[in-house]
């Protein structure tokens, strides 16, 4: 029993690349905005335009979160850079309520510095202010982690605009893994072959991603730095070998294989060795994920008859317990980075959408309404969750995200390809 998508078989050469496409570039689409958004306005940084305008890049982070609501700057609007030179009545007076300002200079080092700072105009009073140096290449990351303080200081909530995202695109005959910012920016491809590929994950320090290919006419197991651009095999077992799913330490994954004649969950170090079984029925088990402390593991099986999930103990120890009641079809579990929730694709009258469960009430909500959404991926705050879906009459694959509340919706896109298996990458703390 199948319960994804099958892909079909091409037969190609393998090419390992790293380059950007400006038609392969996602573009993010927002939907459907949260209400009572947190006003905000964005002066451009003094001397920005010789380095990067990143006022714009913050503003658009902000925007598309959904929770903020960008306030056009007047015409002929004063441009301050520092605390000293806000004119409050004048600001009040446009209906202002946050203000960012900030300023850009070039430094001796070759670097830049860009100082901002984010001022309550009601209290008259600095919020938050920060410098950074970057290089000249690095406008955006700077942009996206100015973002970031904002979006904690106003929400609370941890932000993640400096994170990163990863998905297949298929163009023709060719699969990609690219790699991007999380709002679709310097997307990269690290790697391009001509047979599928599938299941992209990363590890959870950021550093490698472990994925699924039919390049052997059979699916193997890999795991690709993608600084050092190096790969090896994981899993080659006769069978299949799919589904790879990442311990929090990044020292061992759970794998499914068919080695034995059935699909069962197996645990194994990311050298490749010590090989260990977990679950051991006659069902099919598949699709693990790990708890956010490791300790148990979500998983889809039809012991019950059709796909359901259920959960437990990652060392293989004890019983599964099922988790999901509602409907014939649920796949595809994702714990929430709290550990609270997790969140699955339910299957009602022919549609496949999000769903997320909270683990002690066992409350279901769907988030999404499409015809055949998958691969759900939530982000690193728990707060967005990303996923692959189709449109059109020919069913181009596209991402979308969806909030965790269901309020905020938003599509990324590209120019050429459909876009699948997103899986969205961790907070990198150094």
């Amino acid at each position: 029993m199948n319960f994804l998508p099958s892909l079909r078989v091409l037969i190609g050469v393998f090419v390992f690349i790293i380059s950007c496409s400006a038609f392969a570039q996602l573009t993010i689409d927002v939907i459907g905005g949260g209400q009572d958004r947190i006003p905000i306005t964005i002066v451009p940084f003094s001397k920005e335009k010789n380095f990067g305008e990143a006022s714009k890049i913050i503003a658009s982070d902000l925007e598309l979160s959904g929770l903020f609501k960008i306030k056009k700057l007047p015409e002929n609007s004063s441009s301050p850079a520092r605390f000293q030179q806000i004119n409050f009545p004048y600001w009040r007076e446009e209906g202002a309520e946050n203000l960012v300002i900030g300023e850009m200079n070039n430094l001796e080092n070759g670097k830049y510095r860009v100082r901002f700072r984010l001022v309550d105009l009601l209290k008259k009073k600095q919020v938050l202010g920060a410098s950074f140096e970057f290089k000249p290449t690095q406008i955006r990351q700077a942009a996206h982690r100015i973002a970031d303080l904002i979006y904690e200081k106003l929400t609370g909530d941890i932000g993640v605009f400096s994170t990163k995202i990863c998905y297949v695109v298929k163009k023709g005959k060719v699969f990609e893994i690219q790699v991007a910012d999380a709002d679709g920016f310097n997307n990269k491809v690290v790697h391009r072959y001509s047979e599928p590929v599938i299941s992209p994950r990363w590890s959870p320090d950021g550093k490698k991603i472990a994925y699924v290919s039919f390049e052997e006419k059979k699916p193997i197991v890999y795991i690709l730095d993608i600084y050092r651009g190096k790969r090896k095999v994981l899993a080659s077992f006769e069978g299949s070998n799919s589904a790879p799913a990442w311990a929090p330490d990044s020292k061992s994954l759970a794998i499914t294989l068919t080695k034995d004649g059935v699909s069962q969950i197996y645990s194994i170090r990311s050298d490749g060795k010590g090989l260990r079984q977990i679950t051991r029925n006659q069902s099919i088990d598949t699709e693990p994920n790990f708890s956010p402390d490791g300790k148990y593991i979500l998983f889809t099986s039809d012991r019950a008859g059709g796909p359901q999930i259920y959960q437990m103990r990652s060392d293989g120890r004890g019983k599964a317990k099922r988790l999901t009641f509602e409907g014939r079809y649920n796949v595809s579990p994702r714990y929430s980075p709290d550990g609270e929730s997790f969140v699955f694709i339910h299957r009602s009258s022919g549609q496949f959408n999000v769903a997320t469960q909270d683990l002690s009430s066992g409350v279901v909500q769907i988030l999404t309404s499409g015809d055949m959404d998958h691969s759900p991926t939530f982000a690193p705050n728990g707060k967005i969750i990303l996923y692959a879906t189709e449109i059109g009459k020919k069913g181009r694959g596209i991402l979308a995200a969806v909030s965790s509340d269901g309020r905020i919706k938003r599509r990324y896109s590209i120019r050429k390809g459909d876009v699948r298996e997103p899986a969205w990458g961790p907070i990198l703390t150094k």
